[in-house]
């Protein structure tokens, strides 16, 4: 597993908390951090999907 994957889901579950945060306090601020870290950690993922897969053609 290559490690943007890896950071790209940490990222995800880091954004999800905010966004959870944010909606029980009522800061919308820190409801939109949580989207925006969570669209980064899913772009990430995918970065790290994609070089696992050139990691596995080029064995």
């Amino acid at each position: 597993m290559s490690r943007e994957r890896i950071e790209g889901a940490a990222q995800k579950v880091v954004g999800a908390a905010k966004q959870t945060v944010g909606k029980a306090v009522g800061n919308k601020r820190l409801q939109v951090e949580g989207i925006a870290d969570k669209a980064v950690g899913s772009a990430k993922e995918v970065v790290g999907k994609a070089k696992d897969a050139l990691h596995k053609v080029a064995r």
